[in-house]
């Protein structure tokens, strides 16, 4: 009994302290917002904290934030994970259900999402998917371990892992099963030792997010692996051209396809640009030049860092570079000469497989890539980091990152992804992605129907 009623006593004193304790918090929570409230009801405009809501509205707090940042350092700033710009997008596209004129494929028929990249070359690319891991360099960006997950993952999702503006790293070659090697604007990665472990290459003349900017990095921001990959001395600069040494005028590209395809001997050689308003003009050369394929980045594209200005201010977004890159293949007789791989903001099935009904045959995913690796890792950083921490190659929680979860994490979003897709296609009525076509897609926004030419899902079809 006496223990009881020790319990009871305890209970009610603490009871007691807790809700004086609310009352108390709450009292004071309450006079703190009353005076503050008051201040800004009562403050003249000039001297009232309002000022600053006020000018946000006007300016936007990511131009007040990085207005602050310039006037700190007096340099280019670098934002990372591109620009929050809005653009006409895929996702004003829908596809349509097939229920009764069109009827829905069997649930037991099997979906075939086999993707071919280099079709007319002697050892074509063969993926199970048409998701592929995007190139995001060491180095630059990402750090080894990071990079050891990308190459695991996409081999167990039965996908290629593009190595970025690094080149590959040795370890990342075991790792992968298949590698789209980055012919870089440096000087690595060139021998042909090098260039004969890739299964595809790929001519980096620039990025969506970032076009051909040239980038250096400084010897004290080197460590002795990196000066290693990247082939230079102690003290010695690394310096990613703005254009790839070599080619200086457009006819020089041909001379480099067939220098590379001699060393390679059959392996698909295509190039990846950042989508301008010179589009037509570029993929004129790459057909000229013969290649396999284009990797063409939208401008929606995201980087490890950039300077703002090129990234909310240049190319073309991702709907209107693909639309263009179609209608003028299709005008040339060119479109089945040459394979395609679409990038820019393309994050999950829905986007992927409105990309390839719009004409691509292939897409590339980085930031998706990114978190979908990172996944509950990024609790390393969080809450008082970043969640890329984890990743990138100046991360303070980069040597904590697990390279076999991160694998693991990786191959799941691609193999989940794929799956979906081919759930998407069931209930259209379809067996593979060859069968989709932007005849599937309707625009629900007039000004996408114009960019398209796909029909507005007001007008019914013929």
């Amino acid at each position: 009994m006496k223990r009881y009623k020790l319990w009871l006593y305890g209970a009610s004193a603490l009871f007691g302290g807790v809700t004086v304790a609310k009352y108390l918090g709450r009292s004071t929570f309450n006079r703190v917002v009353d005076k503050y409230t008051k201040t800004i009801m009562t403050d003249e405009y000039g001297e009232n904290l309002w000022e600053f809501v006020s000018a946000s509205r006007r300016i936007g707090l990511q131009n007040i934030a990085e207005l602050n940042l310039r006037a700190e350092s007096g340099n280019i700033i670098e934002r990372p994970l591109g620009s929050p710009k809005k653009y006409p997008s895929i996702q004003s596209l829908l596809f349509p259900f097939a229920q009764i004129d069109t009827m829905p494929t069997p649930g037991d028929t099997t979906i075939d999402t086999t993707t071919v990249i280099g079709k007319n070359s002697k050892k074509p690319l063969i993926l199970k998917t048409p998701i592929i891991v995007s190139g995001m360099a060491y180095g630059y960006a990402l750090n080894e371990r990071f990079r050891l997950a990308l190459a695991k993952g996409s081999s167990r999702a039965g996908t290629a892992f593009n190595s970025g503006q690094s080149g590959f790293l040795p370890k990342e070659r075991k790792a992968a099963d298949k590698v789209i090697l980055q012919y870089n604007r440096g000087h690595w990665s060139r021998k042909p030792e090098t260039l004969n472990q890739a299964d595809g290459i790929e001519l980096h003349f620039g990025q969506g997010a970032s076009g051909g900017i040239p980038i250096v990095l400084e010897p004290n921001m080197l460590t002795k692996q990196m000066r290693k990959q990247f082939e230079v001395k102690k003290g010695e600069k690394v310096i990613y051209n703005s254009r790839i040494p070599g080619i200086n005028k457009p006819e020089d590209l041909i001379k480099t396809v067939r220098e590379i395809r001699s060393i390679t001997n059959g392996i698909p050689i295509g190039a990846k640009i950042g989508a301008g308003d010179f589009l037509e003009r570029d993929l004129y050369w790459i057909l000229e030049a013969e290649m396999d394929f284009v990797t063409i980045d939208g401008a929606e594209a995201a980087s490890k860092g950039v300077p703002p200005a090129i990234l909310d201010d240049f190319g073309l977004p991702t709907l209107y570079a693909i639309t263009r890159a179609i209608n003028y293949l299709e005008k040339e007789n060119a479109r089945k000469e040459i394979d395609i791989i679409l990038a820019g903001k393309l994050i999950n099935p829905g986007d992927f497989l409105k990309a390839l009904a719009l004409g691509a045959d292939a897409v590339y995913i980085g930031s998706a890539a990114l978190f979908a690796a990172a996944h509950t890792q990024v609790l390393k950083s969080l809450p008082f980091e970043p969640p890329t921490q984890v990743a990138w190659m100046d991360g303070k929680q980069a040597a904590r990152f697990n390279i076999e979860k991160g694998a693991q994490s990786l191959a799941k979003f691609i193999n989940s992804s794929t799956e979906e897709m081919k759930m998407a296609l069931t209930v259209m009525g379809k067996t593979s992605l060859q069968q989709l076509s932007k005849n599937d897609l309707v625009a629900v926004d007039s000004l996408v129907a114009e960019i398209t030419g796909i029909r507005s899902a007001h007008i019914p079809p013929e």
